[in-house]
């Protein structure tokens, strides 16, 4: 399937999103994939049907972005951070400032509430949770997760934030809900907000190219506060991350200089 140049100029153009800081090849035969299951032979003939589609518009933003999430994903790097990373940042603290960065469908940013509360009330903490989906912008505000998602919760956890349906489905209660800010943000075109104590950006890194990666992590180091900390996914280690203004404060945890 050829004209994939072409249509990463026309996608930028459309939604301001620059396929070429992706992997081509897996995002190529992850579109390939898509584009064939509509029954579209060119990337050319799918632009043309999706210009002016809206629904196809969505269902390919859905396609195009890596939403695969759960609560406590790696549930010892969370831990790590509810037992070394916080109480260092909370040192003669009462607030911290913190952004859940390509949150997807709201999992990590209800999980980080939830970490929180070990230290702090709920009514004092407050979460900035971005993703470029705006379907999953809107599936996180709405907190509705399949049981599936929700194992590695601990139960006593569970019960404290969660309310079982009779569907099996489970809903965030509205109070945990209202510790976290969700909005739509492109992370290469979007301005950040500056001051963090803790940015989590995890399991999305990896779909970037290097190029793509170290534009991040500057961005992400400027926008911490010095001693701020920047945590990623379990596959996306930083190496050199001097280079990036940044010191390894643990295993996948890095604390701006």
């Amino acid at each position: 399937m050829g004209d994939y140049q072409q249509f990463t100029a026309q996608i930028k153009k459309l939604f301001n999103i620059d396929l070429l800081l992706y992997k081509e090849g897996q995002m190529k035969r992850r579109l390939t994939s898509f584009l064939e299951q509509k029954g579209f032979s060119s990337f050319n003939d799918f632009y043309r049907a999706m210009e002016n589609n809206t629904s196809l518009q969505a269902e390919f933003l859905d396609r195009m972005t890596i939403n695969v999430s759960e609560f406590f994903r790696n549930y010892k790097r969370w831990d790590i951070l509810e037992t070394k990373i916080l109480p260092r940042l909370l040192q003669n603290r009462s607030s911290m400032k913190i952004w859940s960065a390509a949150c997807s469908t709201g999992e990590e940013p209800y999980t980080l509430a939830m970490v929180l509360t070990k230290y702090l009330p709920l009514s004092a903490i407050s979460i900035l949770a971005t993703d470029i989906d705006a379907g999953a912008i809107e599936k996180a505000k709405k907190g509705h997760y399949s049981e599936q998602s929700l194992r590695e919760v601990p139960e006593q956890i569970k019960k404290q934030y969660f309310v079982k349906q009779h569907s099996g489905k489970y809903i965030v209660k509205e109070e945990l809900k209202k510790a976290i800010v969700f909005k739509r943000e492109n992370l290469f075109t979007s301005q950040y907000e500056s001051s963090f104590d803790l940015i989590v950006c995890r399991n999305v890194l990896i779909y970037f190219t290097e190029e793509a990666k170290q534009q991040l992590y500057r961005k992400f180091n400027n926008a911490l506060k010095k001693g701020g900390v920047l945590f990623v996914g379990s596959t996306e280690q930083i190496f050199q991350p001097q280079n990036y203004g940044f010191e390894v404060e643990d295993t996948f945890f890095y604390r701006k200089v």
